[in-house]
């Protein structure tokens, strides 16, 4: 057995070499995917409350486990073959750049480690700014690794110093930023909207009629989560130069509602009317009393009695706002009815007139 493993050639290679370079890959990607499963289900294990940190340190590990573990394989794997001159050369250059991957994505995986630190310093800090900041960092970290990962890619094919590939990639420099305009907009972008603070983290704006809250200010755009639960992505270079309506500022909630009575209600009535809208808001759940509520009757309408009821609710939660509303509509509704107050609809008097009537009217 041994005669023929040494004796059959494959590229200038005994049997015995391919078979062994083909049980290191094999047990190399073998180990890696052991790893990785190691690291996830030891992640799994951890619950969210306790040792979170060490939690997202095995996630972090568990992604490039099995790329290192090809790529140590392949490096182990590599020695034992016989490769003709040139080739060799080939197979090395091939074995520095995934080694240099293998070690740039788990640079690249380890940021989550500290975006987790910087995240959770964001949060125990009373500024949005630095919610805004934190994940800035961490973008810029994995540009960074990934720049460098790139010159050491570049290194290992080229041979050359990575000062060298420096100024050769400064040549085209012009080029990508040309390219590049709206990138580079949008980067600056982010920069004026951190500076500005037109928003922050959570507030809930209003652009180019889009509603909701900010999720996320990044290099590149700002992401607004709508009321109807869709994701707005608004590039930063847009974002500086539009209108924002920053709603979750607003000092109060302000309500003008319109009520409608019928024009056969005598005066008396619409006083009482507007008297009973006064005494339900007059010192009512929520008033600023730099604002205290307006009550009028304010017009004769195409079909009714318009009395105008405007009231500022303090502070601006929405929701509180809304049962606030409720409750004053139906109180309304009560006691015009016990009173006997009508509302309006709308409705048409149409006078038609025959004929003869009209020839009568003519004589």
């Amino acid at each position: 057995m041994w005669g023929i493993l040494n004796q059959v050639t494959i590229a200038g290679n005994e049997l015995w070499r391919v078979i062994a370079f083909a049980a290191v890959l094999l047990i190399s990607l073998i180990l890696g995917r052991l790893a990785r499963m190691f690291f996830e289900r030891s992640s799994a294990r951890i619950p969210d409350d306790k040792n979170a940190w060490w939690r997202v340190l095995l996630k972090a590990l568990a992604k490039p486990a099995v790329l290192a573990g090809f790529a140590v394989g392949l490096a182990a794997g590599i020695q034992l073959l016989m490769l003709p001159e040139g080739v060799d050369t080939v197979f090395a250059k091939i074995s520095q750049v995934l080694n240099a991957i293998a070690i740039g994505y788990a640079a690249y995986s380890l940021v989550d480690f500290a975006d987790y630190y910087l995240l959770r310093f964001a949060r125990g800090t009373e500024s949005k700014v630095d919610d805004i900041l934190a994940p800035m960092v961490g973008k810029s970290i994995r540009v960074t690794v990934a720049v460098l990962v790139l010159l050491n890619v570049l290194q290992s094919i080229m041979e050359e110093d990575v000062m060298t590939i420096l100024a050769g990639l400064g040549v085209g420099g012009l080029a990508i930023a040309l390219a590049g305009q709206d990138t580079i907009k949008n980067f600056f972008g982010a920069f004026v909207i951190l500076g500005d603070k037109p928003f922050e983290i959570g507030d809930r704006i209003v652009v180019d009629g889009y509603d909701g809250p900010v999720e996320e200010v990044g290099f590149r755009s700002t992401k607004i989560r709508t009321l109807d639960g869709h994701v707005v992505t608004v590039p930063n270079s847009e974002m500086v130069n539009k209108t924002v309506q920053n709603i979750g500022r607003r000092p109060h909630i302000k309500r003008v509602m319109r009520i409608g009575i019928t024009y056969d209600t005598p005066p008396e009535k619409v006083q009482k009317a507007v008297d009973i809208i006064k005494g339900l808001l007059d010192d009512h759940e929520g008033m600023d009393p730099e604002f205290p509520p307006r009550v009028f009757f304010s017009e004769f309408g195409d079909f009714a009695l318009t009395i105008t009821v405007m009231f500022w609710y303090n502070p601006p939660e929405y929701w509180d706002f809304m049962a606030f509303s409720e409750r004053t509509n139906m109180e309304i509704l009560r006691i015009f009815n016990a009173e006997g107050i009508e509302f309006a609809f709308p409705t048409q008097t149409i006078f038609l007139q025959n004929a003869d009537s009209a020839a009568e009217g003519n004589v």
